[in-house]
Formats: structure tokens, sequence, C-alpha cells
């Protein structure tokens, strides 16, 4: 019976003329195929006020955990070096102020910000080259490291693709013993003027550059022959291997896809382009809610683990907003927003609890077992959830009430956004503290 169905595997692969027909790229492409997770950017005019909007909804393994973390800036010494999740690099001389979503087992994180008002999101993709099991930096790991070391956008992929060069990339991107799930990755930088799409496969990459309209990156392959910036050897590699002769346009997707599944890559931009210059934080938010479109993932293995929406304005002297959920299902979280000023008050209750050297990501071998991760305000959602389902009455009053709790956040933070005074520090310092506080006390 095996055998059979291995020759009906390679009658299938001839039948549909994939580029590499072999039986082992076509199962490598089918058991590496990554869950949906969808980024956006919208800017003026299709964005309201002259906002600069950005969405992610982090599709992840059902029962993974996603803590909102904060990490002051800071300065370090010379020669000193950073732990990531799988190997250490060298360290900078200073790091920004940044706040991230992340699986809790990892050092990097799915999506964040920093004091500067750049945004980072990450996503796996599966191009025609094996993404490699052998630990490196994690896309996520990059996430982290463009945030704390990039003032601006351009200045975030300048350092992803020079640690990419560096160190490369690979190893397990889910909390899993049993099976290394390797992956490339793409990633939207976005800043209040500009933003990059970049797209990787090993230590090469094209990028290119967004100042309008709306742009969406999901777990496909986008770039075609618009690229702004590339790696100096990329178009001599792909001749190298034989993927590209030269006598047509550069098209990255086309080069380095397994498929054809590029050629449609994202739900969700439609609904943002409709909006015709009133995209909001809102908007966005809305978009992130969407299952019926696949924008919000909830299958029997994957779930929107945590989401991110923020409002970048042009003006740099109104601050950037970020809204974060620190829990699963966005159509049934709260977006409670954060803003960076100094000394802003740390949330224990959205950070999971802390093993130290003896969690089981970090020893040999990995992931031998699965803690629990789960943080206050996970344990609380969680116990929403099952209300929900069991009391549909009650679920429904529930989610009500907290959806009014998120329209006045919402609506506060378009009266900062408008305001013609100076925004005093002390009148933020509290805030994402107190909107986890509140829900939780909703919860209860």
């Amino acid at each position: 019976m095996q055998q059979i169905t291995v020759e009906l595997m390679i009658l299938y692969c001839m039948k549909l003329q994939i580029r590499q027909t072999s039986v082992l790229t076509f199962f490598f492409f089918r058991m590496a195929e990554a869950p949906p997770s969808y980024c956006f950017v919208a800017f003026p005019p299709c964005s309201k006020d002259g906002l600069v909007v950005f969405g992610k909804n982090s599709a992840r393994p059902r029962d993974e955990v996603q803590e909102v973390v904060y990490f002051a800036a800071a300065t370090h010494d010379p020669g000193s070096k950073v732990e990531c999740t799988y190997i250490e690099i060298e360290q900078v001389p200073k790091t920004h102020a940044v706040v991230l979503s992340r699986p809790s087992w990892l050092w990097g994180a799915e999506m964040g910000a920093n004091e500067h008002g750049v945004c980072i999101a990450n996503e796996a993709v599966v191009t025609r080259e094996p993404a490699s099991e052998s630990e490196a930096l994690l896309g996520m790991d990059l996430v982290r490291l463009g945030l704390e070391r990039g003032s601006t956008a351009k200045e975030a992929l300048d350092v992803i693709v020079a640690l990419l060069e560096e160190h490369g990339q690979g190893g397990n991107y889910y909390e899993d013993a049993s099976s290394c799930h390797a992956f490339q990755s793409a990633f939207l930088i976005v800043d209040r003027n500009e933003a990059w799409v970049l797209e990787t496969s090993g230590k090469y990459w094209a990028a290119e550059k967004i100042t309008e309209g709306v742009k969406c990156i999901c777990n496909q392959l986008s770039l075609t022959t618009k690229i702004d910036a590339e790696h100096p050897e990329l178009r001599d590699y792909v001749r190298s291997q034989g993927w590209w002769n030269g006598d047509t346009d550069f098209n990255f997707s086309e080069v380095f896809s397994l498929g054809d599944g590029h050629l449609a890559c994202c739900s969700g931009r439609e609904s943002l382009e409709k909006q015709s210059g009133g995209v909001s934080a809102q908007t966005m938010i809305d978009v992130l809610r969407d299952k019926d479109s696949g924008v919000c993932v909830d299958s029997e293995s994957f779930l929107t683990t945590a989401s991110i929406v923020s409002a970048l304005p042009q003006d740099p002297s109104f601050p950037c907003i970020h809204y974060f959920t620190g829990t699963p299902d966005p159509s049934r979280s709260v977006f409670k927003p954060f803003i960076f000023v100094d000394d802003v008050k740390l949330v224990p209750k959205v950070q999971s609890p802390s093993f130290g050297d003896d969690d089981p990501a970090k020893k040999i071998p990995r992931f031998q077992e699965k803690p629990d991760r789960r943080h206050e305000l996970y344990k609380a959602h969680e116990r929403a959830r099952s209300l929900l389902e069991s009391d549909q009455e009650k679920g429904q009053k529930l989610m009500s009430i907290m959806l009014d709790l998120e329209k006045q956040g919402l609506e506060a933070m378009e009266d900062i956004l408008t305001r013609t005074e100076i925004l005093d520090p002390a009148e933020v310092v509290d805030l994402f503290y107190d909107c986890v506080d509140t829900e939780l006390k909703f919860f209860k």
C-alpha cells in the first residue's frame, strides 16, 4: 500500500509539473507549509488623520502562549554578548526600549515596536531552498534585534540583513521535541514615514520600499520585480543554481517560490483599500478579527495566539500608540494601548513564568518537557472563552462589556492624537498596566 502511495505521488508531481519534481521536495513543501499569519500597513491617503497604521495577527500552534514584555533602553559594556533563542552574538553599545509580543519560550518576538516608532512583524515562509534545521538566529530573534538596534525602518532592515550575513537563520520555530519546523523569514518593517517588505532565503534577500497605499504580507513570498534593495550576490547566486537565466525580468517570488501560491497572498487587503482614506486603528482591529476571510486563524492545529495594531502619526510631535491583545483570538480579545514614556510601569500579569536555566527550551536536547507558561491574563481569558462556549448569553454580555471598554480606550487615544497640548508622560505611564488590570477584574 505504501509503495502504491509513493508511485501515485510521483505521478502527481509529474502531472502538476512542479519545478523540483523529486518526491522529497514535494513532501518537504507539504509538510513545512507555515500557518497563515497576516501583516498589514496603511499609509495616507488610505489611512485616516495622517497616520501610518500597522497590524499583525500571529498564527501559531494552538496551545502556545504569547506574552507582552517591555525592555528599557540600555547601554552595554564593550565586548559583551547577548544570548538569543539558540545562539549567542555580539551585543551593541546601546539598545533601544522595546515592547514585544512573543511566544513565551523564546528570546525574540513575533511582533513589536520600539521607542522611535519602528514596528516589525515576522512571517515564516517556505522557499525552494530548504530552511536550515541547524540552530542559528530565528526570524523572531531578528525582529527583536532590528527593534533594539534600528531607529528607523531602513536602519532596522540594515541590522537584520547584516546579522543574516554574519550568523545565518535556522532552528526550530516551535516548542516541539518530536520534529524540527524550520522556515525562511519575511518581515514587514514600518516607521512613521515608510515601510520595507524584506523577504529572505538563507542569507539572500530582497526588499521593497512602501510609502503609500496598503501593503499586506503573509506566509508566502510577495516581492516580484519591484525591488529597491537586495543582497549584492543575489542574482549571481540564482543564476548559479539554474533558477534564473537573466533573459527575463528578475521576479523574486517566481525565482524562490516552490509553487504559485505567491500570486494570491493576502486576505484583508481589499477591506482596507475600500476604506477610501478612513483606515484607523479600529479599522485594522476589525480586519484582524475577521474569521470569514481567514485573517483570524482558528483551525484544528493553529490559532491566532496574539495580535498587535499600531498607530504611527507622521507628525513626530505626537506619540505612537501600540495596541496589544496578549491573548489568543482577536475576535474574543481586547486590544489594550501602550505608549513609550520614561519609567513605564511593567505588567507582570501578561508575562509568563520564568524558568531560568532550567527552562526545557534552553537545555540540550531541547523541549523534553513542556512547562505551564500561561500568564495571569491568559488564564483569565481562558476561563472567559470557556464561558463564551458554555453559556452564550453570559458570554455575549461579557464580550459586549469588554468591547465597550476597548472602544473607550480607542477614543481616549484618538483624543491624545488630536489635542494641541503636549502629552504629559505621567498621564500614560500606567496606561497598559491599568488596561490589563481592568480587563482582569471584568473576567473575574
